[in-house]
């Protein structure tokens, strides 16, 4: 069954500070229409520019994703866009105030409560996967960064950390599916080393930095309180109490999960890959990942897609087909030349793969334009309701006793023309369960693996014969 996309019911309105810049920020997730994606509105700025989420507008992987486009950079976009790609919200405009995402706790927990909150809206068009259909490896050698995306029916990420620390060690973190994302991973905050404070703070990276919103992470156990203040006083935290009992946390942070480090890191994952736009169907296996890392094998797999689509679907003809023209015809009641489908591919409990060879000798070549021998919009149409029909009839005992009466055809359209040689691929899927005998489908028509036409239909499946 086909799935739709979804944007939200209404706005969702937060506020907070920056991490890195520490600037406090309102931001408000505004529902948008089908097909379009996942951009940012900087509304403090001349003109509103609008920067799109995408790998290629990347402009800085420093300890966050920052996207520049139009003049308009987007500070720390991660956390709120795993959030939005976990809970499948498809489109949506997301404005701030300010350069940079709000921090909140550092997860991506507060951005789901409002999504729940709020509620999803389903749309029209349907969603668009990107299916992999080989392995794709990508490695940073020098860094010690690994990556590898292989085929899966669901969106998979594992991932293994590895700092070399006592307090860390090595760890794993799993997400089997993207449903587990609200449960297992959106609440892990992200985290620090107490020996990276110094650096961050010097290089302007961390000025909201705060224990409410980040794990500070120690590693050994003899720091004098004279070094604490220090890198109060050099964060600006004066009036912070910072205390440290042995290796571990600071103030002796709780972790949600033993393994929260890694399981942030898978987080960071899905809101950097989120930047492809569309929901995955792979399974990721990342080791020591980064923004970097998260970043390059993202421009990497949205190269790879687009190749794919250059290629077009492949589907499998050589193969016996499930029903040949002699079976069709047992089952249809059309007969040449109004018999547009020549065999039945695969048959499933939601989808069906028919074809139709284009030759020449048809009689609508005759009439229809002469000379520029195209085959007819409406008869593409008809073919593709005779396949889904052979769907439903395939769902009744005693085919042959029923006819399937198409109620209605809507969101038709014609993506190029299709002529004498050519060989349609039909593929249809339900977009809902058959009920009282009524049978809803989206279909696409394909030359070549390129999509030509697409169509929605309503059929009715009427027993009006007896033995």
């Amino acid at each position: 069954m086909a799935d739709k996309q979804k944007t939200l019911k209404k706005e969702i309105k937060l506020s907070g500070v920056g991490l890195h810049t520490g600037e406090v920020v309102n931001l408000t997730i505004c529902p948008a229409a089908e097909k379009h994606g996942y951009r940012f509105q900087r509304v403090d700025l001349e003109n509103e520019p609008i920067v799109k989420a995408d790998p290629d507008n990347v402009v800085s992987t420093a300890r966050g994703t920052t996207l520049e486009q139009n003049g308009a950079k987007v500070y720390t976009t991660e956390h709120v866009l795993a959030a939005l790609y976990a809970m499948q919200v498809d489109n949506v405009l997301i404005q701030l105030d300010g350069p940079e995402v709000p921090i909140m706790d550092g997860s991506s927990f507060p951005f789901v409560q409002a999504i729940k909150e709020v509620g999803l809206e389903e749309q029209n068009a349907d969603r668009e996967y990107l299916e992999l259909d080989e392995n794709i490896k990508w490695e940073d050698v020098e860094k010690g960064i690994e990556f590898l995306a292989i085929p899966d029916s669901e969106y998979r990420i594992t991932v293994m950390v590895d700092y070399n620390s006592p307090v860390l060690g090595t760890q794993h973190a799993s997400m089997y599916k993207i449903s587990d994302f609200e449960q297992e991973i959106s609440r892990c905050r992200t985290f620090v080393f107490l020996r990276e404070l110094e650096y961050l703070a010097k290089n302007d990276l961390i000025k909201g930095g705060d224990l409410d919103n980040a794990i500070v992470m120690v590693e050994r156990d003899n720091i004098q309180q004279e070094e604490l203040d220090r890198l109060a006083k050099l964060l600006g935290k004066e009036d912070l109490s910072i205390q440290v009992d042995g290796i571990g946390t600071l103030n002796n942070t709780k972790l949600h999960f033993e393994n929260e480090p890694a399981r942030h890191k898978l987080l960071d994952i899905v809101g950097d890959l989120a930047l492809l736009g569309k929901p995955i169907k792979g399974h990721i296996l990342a080791a020591r990942p980064g923004h970097g890392g998260n970043v390059q094998f993202a421009k990497l797999l949205k190269e790879h897609f687009k190749q794919q689509l250059k290629k077009g679907k492949v589907f499998d003809l050589t193969s016996e087909p499930v029903y040949d023209t002699i079976a069709i015809e047992k089952m249809l009641p059309h007969r040449y030349p109004f018999l547009l489908v020549d065999k039945i591919m695969e048959v499933t409990d939601d989808s069906i793969i028919g074809v139709k060879n284009i030759t020449m000798n048809e009689p609508q070549f005759t009439g229809h334009f002469p000379g520029n021998p195209i085959f007819p919009g409406v008869l593409q149409v008809e073919a593709m309701a005779q396949v889904g029909g052979i769907f439903a009839l395939d769902k009744v005992e005693d085919p042959h006793l029923y006819s399937t009466y198409f109620m209605k055809i809507d969101s038709t359209k014609f993506k190029a023309m299709v002529r004498p040689g050519d060989t349609v691929v039909f593929e249809l899927k339900l977009l809902s369960p058959i009920r009282r005998g009524l049978v809803n489908m989206s279909g696409v028509a394909y030359v070549d693996g390129k999509p030509v036409m697409e169509s929605e239909m309503l059929a009715q499946v009427v027993k009006d014969k007896t033995e």
